[in-house]
């Protein structure tokens, strides 16, 4: 009933520090103080959680903001678990078949006692075809693979955060809109170019996602200060890596701006990403005018009407408009598409190792298809492909050598967990 699975004695004592010290003295004599995550690390020895629920619970242990924990508890659930072993079930069952087709040949009926989807053939079908409906079984489970590796990342980006970078030419008012979505003068603004050299970095919590907010160093075509051009190629590199990218502009100089954040964009794919801030409407009001601003983005970048945003830093007009904006952008990143509503939408994949396991078992059903419309001749390797099917998904959960990654996993929890 423990956490571990093992016998476990509690204490409950007085909390001064002499108390304390004094039980701990004692103690010390029986025992010793626990290492990093050393009884999560029983409790997975013990069968108590698997590999995916440690990672749930380290992921639960550092989570930042609502999305964050409620995902981490979805997965300590087991829902993810429980997705990748209903896989290797029916891997299970197709491997139950192969190996009665490599000991007792294709020309032995395998169907008469079986009531489940793999021996459903008649003894004609089942000399056509030695995979029978195996082979269809295992088309679809690659396909719902597929499916779920069709998540474009978010319940990864959940788990780390988004990305969002700020980017533009100097004194367009950077520095000004990080601080203001800061709450706090985290960035220097001064009226001097190329104040910011560096590319700043805070957490901000939108919507309930985790995301990490990056104010870059204004970018110019040309500059002879060699800090600065630095400065500009780490902006570049920031823009690139953004998972949302804020374009911002001085209304004052539309032409130069947008030609400093063209030369800067990474590619035509990043529009989707894009938001178009022109700032100092304070200075650049007038009726009429506003409409014409708005215009910019789609007119010249191709940016959706309701991606341009105009506001001013320096009375804080338009802000709650962007904000809003932002939010709602990072949110539509990170929810579930209509493509993938209908399974089980909240069992994401939350970390790299995941995909590239899951990748792996795709491709090797992928081979399992080719090689098992060849015949009885080539079942063995046909079988391996499965095989190796089975192993992929059990590194996902830790039934297979996971000692590597278990090392570096505990390394991150604190003690006493």
């Amino acid at each position: 009933q423990s956490f571990t699975g093992e016998d476990v004695v509690e204490f409950h004592c007085h909390g001064s520090r002499a108390v304390i010290q004094g039980l701990m003295t004692t103690l010390g004599k029986y025992a010793r103080v626990a290492e990093r995550g050393e009884f999560t690390q029983r409790a997975f020895a013990s069968g108590k959680l698997d590999l995916l629920a440690v990672e749930a619970l380290a992921d639960l242990l550092t989570a930042d903001t609502q999305l964050q924990r409620q995902q981490a508890l979805r997965q300590l659930d087991g829902r993810l678990s429980n997705l990748y072993d209903s896989w290797r079930k029916r891997l299970t069952k197709g491997l139950a078949h192969a190996e009665a087709v490599i000991d007792f040949g294709d020309d032995e009926h395998l169907g008469d006692e079986a009531e489940d989807e793999f021996q459903t053939m008649d003894y004609d079908g089942a000399q056509e075809n030695v995979w029978g409906a195996v082979g269809e079984s295992m088309t679809a489970l690659a396909a719902e693979m597929k499916r779920h590796l069709a998540d474009d990342r978010r319940g990864e980006l959940v788990r780390t955060g988004l990305k969002v970078a700020i980017i533009g030419p100097p004194n367009a008012g950077k520095s000004s809109l990080f601080n203001i979505l800061a709450q706090r003068d985290a960035a220097i603004v001064s009226p001097i170019e190329g104040t910011t050299r560096d590319v700043l970095e805070l957490t901000l919590d939108l919507g309930g996602v985790r995301c990490t907010l990056s104010d870059t160093a204004g970018v110019r075509q040309e500059t002879e200060d060699m800090i600065e051009r630095e400065g500009i190629k780490r902006a570049r590199s920031a823009a690139e890596q953004a998972d949302i990218l804020v374009a911002m502009i001085d209304g004052t100089d539309i032409h130069s701006g947008i030609t400093a954040i063209t030369d800067v964009l990474p590619g035509p794919d990043i529009i989707s990403r894009l938001l178009l801030v022109i700032n100092k409407l304070d200075l650049v009001h007038t009726e009429g005018n506003t409409e014409q601003l708005l215009k910019i983005g789609s007119n010249v970048l191709g940016i959706p009407h309701n991606g341009t945003f105009i506001l001013s830093c320096e009375t804080s007009e338009g802000f709650d408009e962007f904000l809003s904006a932002l939010t709602d952008r990072v949110l539509t990143r990170v929810e579930t598409p209509d493509s993938l509503v209908g399974g089980d939408e909240s069992a994401l994949i939350t970390r790299a190792r995941h995909r590239q396991h899951v990748e792996a078992a795709v491709s090797a059903l992928e081979r399992f298809s080719k090689l098992s419309g060849q015949g009885s001749m080539v079942v063995d390797m046909a079988a391996e492909e499965l095989r190796l099917t089975v192993s992929e998904l059990g590194r996902i959960t830790g039934a297979v050598d996971v000692e590597d990654v278990l090392d570096v996993l505990f390394a991150d929890f604190c003690i006493g967990k």
